[in-house]
């Protein structure tokens, strides 16, 4: 066993090269982690940790996620000393080219998730937690560092009650309270009671420790790991910059790196420091969870005279396909009632977890999931994923493998009215890097595109309808991404219309009463928004000379400006009909010509183009 005399050389031999990484950088945060350099010292050399440094992809790891991701200097060093990365490549620590970046992100191998955005880092570890207590059923533990300031987010607060709803005794938070945030104290500064009070409220188990005494440290992570049934939560007191007395407890010096002369005059000060130090971590078990093999999902078989919502073929594709992808774990916002996940949680609740109102944690803990081998499918209403925006934001940057599914989309869901038509969701899904988009129109193509958002891996969102719609397609009808489907088609099509959803009903009937008319439209189903299925689109727009595009949601973002990017290179014109003004409560076919995108809309558009 390690002494603690060789953990203090350890620490000392970190905080040197926090200073001069950082330094090297001419930028980073050397005080946030010089404050919480004993706190993971003790975690990481102590025997306490357990990680196979060699293989970091271990099912059996403990997991490490700097929630306070700017400490990322601390983050580093440790693999140092670890012997996962040489000196002269710390001293390449936010340089381009770089894997060390300014806040971890999972090119660099031994970062769990990415983080930098604060209050995300235990949601993450709720997830990772959630899997090896209910699913992998696997020993690892899950330690989450803290910073004091990001303890403001509600997020937090989020991932603390789903923490102790669960009964996470495999999750460990630690809080470095070093007082002094970007501009000047916290807070409740070195008030450690005020967290204890608060966090023991929603029933973690609560620590309060010295945080630079590695002997206390060390004692309370042994006793953590005794705790049952509880998540624990070390609240531990810092001194901000500690080990370096011109920094020590010092406001201002927040992101700021040490100018050469003065890194030159404190290493003066700071002594003698072994660099041949490295130490190895101990290796976990050999565990790994249960294989599961494979089965073939059943086939699909809905009645083409029997309307259904594609909000209830969601819920019922998930529990067919479910065994053919065993890794599939379904979260829902306690609406599973609306988004039918409900379906799926009646076959196999043991893959279901509720995760309440309270989305943002939901999708930091799918991200968690997710790092650790599951493809999770997360669902609520569209327009309450907007609350949840930064952590979908965050996730494109940790290889995320999540698929989301947005139900009541546009002002189609009628009476309820505006705070909870998702009306803004496909733009906000399109902005991510490596996105996929989807939006089905009938319950066999949401079926279908379940599927296919379950063979693939990456962030995919799913838009689905309230209402009851008409059977479009046959179950032997494929669909994939980047694909469309082209519902009417003539040699005679003066126009096409572009519609998704709810809108493709409504420019299929239109097509209908202007075909009586003698009017031949083309009507293009995109249920695949992105990527987009661009020589269709060109091809309709060559041989029919114009396009309208039809949608439930705000014009902004939405399917009429993907089209328009699509054909940025062509002289087509291309009529956008979208949601343009203020939504408001009736009955959807009132809310479709409120708008003027129902097939009164699209019929009177068609002939507004052809007369022009």
């Amino acid at each position: 066993m390690i002494t603690i005399e060789n953990l203090e050389k350890i620490a000392k031999l970190i905080r040197y090269y926090i200073i001069s990484s950082t330094t090297a950088a001419g930028s980073g945060h050397p005080t946030s982690s010089l404050s919480a350099t004993d706190l993971m010292t003790a975690l990481f050399f102590s025997g306490l940790f357990r990680f196979h440094a060699d293989h970091p992809e271990h099912p059996n790891n403990d997991r490490l996620i700097f929630s306070k991701g700017h400490a990322s200097p601390l983050f580093y060093a440790l693999w140092t000393v670890a012997g996962k990365i040489t000196e002269q490549e710390l001293m390449s620590m936010r340089k381009f080219g770089s894997p060390l970046e300014g806040h971890p992100t999972v090119t660099f191998p031994y970062t769990e998730a990415a983080t930098g955005s604060l209050g995300q880092g235990l949601s993450i570890g709720v997830g990772m937690a959630l899997n090896a207590k209910y699913i992998d059923k696997l020993p690892y533990r899950t330690f989450v560092l803290l910073g004091d300031s990001e303890m403001a987010e509600g997020s937090q607060w989020e991932a603390i009650q789903i923490a102790a709803h669960y009964h996470l005794d495999n999750l460990i938070g630690i809080i470095d309270v070093n007082r002094l945030g970007q501009r000047g104290e916290t807070m409740y500064g070195h008030n450690l009671d005020a967290y204890r009070k608060r966090i023991s409220a929603f029933g973690w188990k609560t620590m309060l420790v010295d945080g630079h005494s590695l002997e206390e440290i060390i004692d309370a992570y042994k006793k953590a790991f005794r705790v049952k049934t509880k998540p624990v939560m070390i609240i531990a007191k810092t001194i901000k910059g500690k080990g370096f007395p011109f920094l020590e407890d010092k406001d201002g010096w927040h992101g700021k790196a040490p100018k050469k002369e003065e890194y030159e005059r404190a290493l003066l000060e700071f002594g003698t420091v072994d660099t041949s130090i490295r130490e190895e971590i101990r290796k976990p078990l050999n565990r790994e969870p249960e294989k599961i093999i494979p089965r073939k999902s059943s086939e699909i078989s809905y009645p083409p005279d029997k309307p259904v919502a594609t909000r209830k073929a969601y819920g019922t594709a998930l529990a067919r396909i479910f065994p053919a992808f065993p890794d599939i774990v379904v979260l829902d916002a306690e609406v599973s009632n609306s988004t039918f996940s409900e379906i799926f949680r009646a076959q196999y609740p043991e893959r279901f977890f509720e995760m309440f109102i309270a989305e943002q944690n939901m999708v930091g803990a799918a991200l968690g999931l997710s790092r650790r081998g599951k493809t999770p499918f997360i669902s609520t209403f569209a327009a309450f994923f907007t609350r949840a925006f930064d952590q979908i934001r965050m996730s494109q940057y940790s290889g995320p493998n999540i698929k989301f599914c947005g139900s009541h989309a546009g002002v189609s869901i009628g009476e309820d009215g505006p705070s909870q038509m998702g009306l803004e969701d496909i733009a906000m899904f399109r902005a991510i890097l490596n996105s996929v988009v989807l939006y089905p129109s009938d319950a066999v193509s949401t079926e279908k595109l379940v599927e296919e958002a379950a063979k693939y891996h990456g962030l995919v969102y799913i838009r689905t309808t309230r209402q009851d719609t008409t059977i479009l397609y046959t179950n032997n009808d494929e669909f994939h991404i980047g694909g469309s489907k082209v519902l009417r088609k003539s040699d005679h099509d003066r126009i096409t219309v572009i519609a998704s959803g709810i809108t493709l009903h409504e420019a299929v009937a239109a097509s209908e009463e202007l075909k009586r008319e003698g009017i031949s439209v083309r009507v293009i189903d995109l249920y695949s928004v992105k990527p987009i299925d661009t020589k269709t689109i060109m091809e309709a727009a060559h041989e029919t000379g114009v396009i309208i595009t039809v949608e439930d949601h705000f014009a902004e973002g939405g399917i009429g400006e993907a089209v328009r990017s699509t054909l940025s290179t062509m002289p087509v014109p291309v009529h956008s009909l979208a949601v343009r003004k203020m939504p408001k409560s009736g009955k959807p076919g009132e809310l479709l010509d409120y708008e003027e995108i129902s097939r009164n809309a699209i019929a009177r558009k068609v002939r507004e183009v052809i007369e022009g």
